[in-house]
This record gives C-alpha cells, sequence and structure tokens, in this order.
C-alpha cells in the first residue's frame, strides 16, 4: 500500500510539474495574457479541471514554487541546529534561494512577470503570505504564540533581501550585505 501510495504521489508531482512547465514555455513564447487555461491544458494532455487541481489561479501556474519557498524560509527558522542563530539560517537559505533564482536563464521567467499587472500583484501577495508565515516562526522562536510588530518587521525585511540581491550586480555580496544589517535589528529584537 505504501508503494502504491508514494507511486500515486509521484505521479501526481510528475502531472503537476508537466502542467506548469507547459504553461511557463507558453507564457515565456507568447505572453502571459496571450495564453488561456484551456490552451495550456490541450498542450498539457490534460483536462482543465486537473490544471484547476493542481493550481488554484492562472498567476499559480508561474509561481508553480510558491509554497516551496515559503516553507524553506520556515524551516531555516524552526528546523535549524540549535547552535546556529536564525539570522545565520536565513543568510545560507537566501544565499541558496538567490543561486537557484537569479541565473542569467532566469531573467525571461523575471521578465515576464514584470510585464503583467496581473502577475506583479500575485506576486506581492504572495511575498506578503510568506512574511506572515516567516513571522509566526519568528515569533515562536523568541518564544512567543504570536508575532509582534517586530517579528513582522523582520520576517518583511528578510524577505526583501531576495528582491533586492537578485537585482543586484553582485547577488551574493548583496545578500550578506543585507542580512548583516537583518542580524543587527535580530540582536535588537525584543525577547519573549
Amino acid at each position: 500500500m505504501t508503494d502504491q501510495l508514494g507511486r500515486r504521489e509521484r505521479k501526481k508531482a510528475a502531472t503537476r510539474q508537466a502542467i506548469s512547465n507547459t504553461a511557463l514555455a507558453m507564457f515565456l513564447e507568447r505572453g502571459y495574457d496571450a495564453v488561456g487555461i484551456r490552451e495550456v491544458a490541450e498542450a498539457a494532455d490534460v483536462a482543465v479541471t486537473t490544471v484547476f487541481a493542481h493550481f488554484p489561479s492562472k498567476e499559480a501556474l508561474v509561481f508553480d514554487r510558491d509554497q516551496g519557498l515559503q516553507d524553506r524560509l520556515v524551516r531555516a527558522v524552526s528546523d535549524r541546529d540549535p547552535s546556529r542563530s536564525a539570522p545565520d539560517a536565513l543568510r545560507e537559505e537566501l544565499h541558496a534561494m538567490v543561486r537557484e533564482f537569479t541565473p542569467s536563464a532566469a531573467s525571461p521567467f523575471w521578465q515576464l512577470v514584470a510585464s503583467s499587472p496581473d502577475l506583479l500583484d500575485y506576486e506581492a501577495k504572495m511575498w506578503q503570505r510568506h512574511a506572515e508565515a516567516l513571522s509566526v516562526a519568528i515569533a515562536a522562536d523568541f518564544g512567543r504564540s504570536a508575532p509582534i510588530p517586530a517579528d513582522r518587521a523582520l520576517a518583511y525585511y528578510v524577505l526583501g533581501v531576495f528582491r533586492l540581491a537578485r537585482e543586484a550586480a553582485d547577488p551574493a555580496a548583496a545578500v550578506d550585505e543585507i542580512m548583516d544589517l537583518i542580524a543587527a535589528a535580530w540582536r535588537a529584537a525584543p525577547t519573549g
């Protein structure tokens, strides 16, 4: 039974990835607004309902790794080795994210996002969701049951690192420069 569940989950993940890859290729080729969900479903050889079973919206097709990014940031705080500080763990995760999402091959993706008000709006809301989830993890790390404004501010600052570093001439140096500031703010944040 476990093998059956594993196979089913792998098949679902492969279908999801195929839909996302097909959609992104079509969006990059023709433009986001020029491609409809029905066309994506046909090109991916799935039903429209299958597309919506995996993606709640057209924008989510572009940001298919949305939840994974949030999970990575939250885990950097909540699952880190106790001997490491949260800012150091986040710095390491942000370096990995910047390396992963800023190579020159990613430029067409960011150009696509910049070309669509719908995608820019989705991206902004996505980062707000991530900031709220990260602020909850930060609050817990400080021993609080709910985030206070300082936790939310730290979360927003951390998430700002990605965008600023992505646009910098030297992304790795930008991550370190900004995280140095955030680490100082972290030390000044209220505890308990």
